[in-house]
């Protein structure tokens, strides 16, 4: 057998999530920024494929290459590549680097908690893990401010109407619609129609509520979508059950950080959420992140929240993934049977 092209893999999820994370035989892109990072290797985007697309990935996985820091306050970076998009921020990504990081030794735990600080795409955020017999337990990450754009804007969506949407930024653009206009109650069952919904809605929106954001014009549109129910008590715990869609077509596993963060500020600008009160955001298959509202901020001009989000990862396996020179689909590829949509 003869391979080339070897790249370490760490396996890796959160909540649910798959978030593999790519610790050796790749050297850091070009770039004076990770964002920069990023944008080269979205431009080349053959590793992205290579390990994503079929036979080596799937529709389900997500990949991050971790990269030594370019600001100095940062213990590690890390580009976060997803099917169809490379987003400046991902909460279940960051909880599966941080755990990698610290349960392979690529940085030092420290008992009973471990603090550090990991460069993103679009910005930096503060890890605290707690951690006992070499084991991260649970991963706490202070994400980057998160704010509102619209709030219960019409979108004309075909076949489904007019829905009032709302538009946040928390670490990607999300539109939030309320599930249960279009009969949702965000169960398993419902996951290809929730897909089928979301993708019709999320062109919509991009097409009618354009957006991006006020400090890195690079940033814009709305990358996902995330279907809600209303926050209520229970047991005296803050719940917000939701899914996000991540194109070309399925559901977040885990309650989705990012789509979390983005939810947290829409929860605050209507003044359902204070400053500090804990939000118990559940998913799909009933998984939880644990978040609060840390801070409040500003962003160009507009008034933002500084989101924590807390959750659990279990590393899966260790994988090297090669190229053999004689494969015909060395570079990947998609089929619509799972991918919802074959992609390029």
């Amino acid at each position: 057998m003869k391979l080339e092209q070897l790249v370490t893999v760490v396996g890796c999820h959160a909540e649910g999530e798959v978030g593999r994370v790519i610790t050796g035989g790749v050297l850091p892109p070009p770039g004076d920024s990770v964002f920069a990072q990023m944008q080269w290797l979205q431009k080349d985007d053959s590793l992205r494929k290579r390990l994503l697309y079929e036979p080596r990935g799937g529709a389900f996985v997500h990949a991050n290459l971790v990269l030594p820091p370019i600001d100095p306050r940062a213990d590690a970076a890390f580009v976060i590549m997803e099917p169809t998009d490379y987003p400046p921020m991902s909460g279940s990504n960051a909880i599966c680097v941080a755990t990698v990081l610290l349960e392979t030794g690529m940085v030092p735990m420290t008992e009973p908690e471990t603090v550090l600080t990991l460069e993103a795409p679009g910005g930096l955020v503060e890890v605290v893990a707690s951690c006992r017999d070499g084991k991260a337990e649970r991963i706490t990450v202070t994400n980057v401010p998160s704010f509102v754009t619209h709030l219960n804007a019409a979108v004309e969506v075909p076949g489904l109407g007019t829905l009032g949407i709302d538009v946040a930024y928390g670490g990607a653009f999300f539109g939030l619609v309320d599930a249960a206009t279009l009969g949702f109650g965000i169960t398993r069952d419902e996951a290809r129609e929730l897909v089928e919904a979301g993708e019709r809605i999320k062109q919509a929106v991009r097409e009618q509520l354009p957006v991006a954001h006020p400090e890195n014009p690079a940033i814009d549109g709305v990358t996902f979508i995330e279907f809600t129910h209303p926050v209520e008590r229970i047991d005296g715990r803050l719940v917000g059950r939701n899914t996000v869609v991540i194109s070309p077509g399925k559901l977040d596993r885990s309650p989705c950080g990012t789509g979390t963060s983005a939810r947290l500020a829409v929860l605050h600008a209507r003044g359902e959420v204070a400053l500090g009160e804990t939000l118990v955001s559940t998913s799909v298959i009933d998984s939880e992140f644990h978040c609060d509202i840390s801070a409040l901020a500003d962003v160009g001009g507009t008034a933002a929240v500084v989101p924590r989000i807390s959750g659990r990862a279990w590393i899966t396996g260790l994988h090297q993934y090669g190229v053999d020179p004689t494969d015909p689909f060395a570079g990947g590829y998609t089929l619509s049977d799972t991918w919802y949509r074959a992609l390029d």
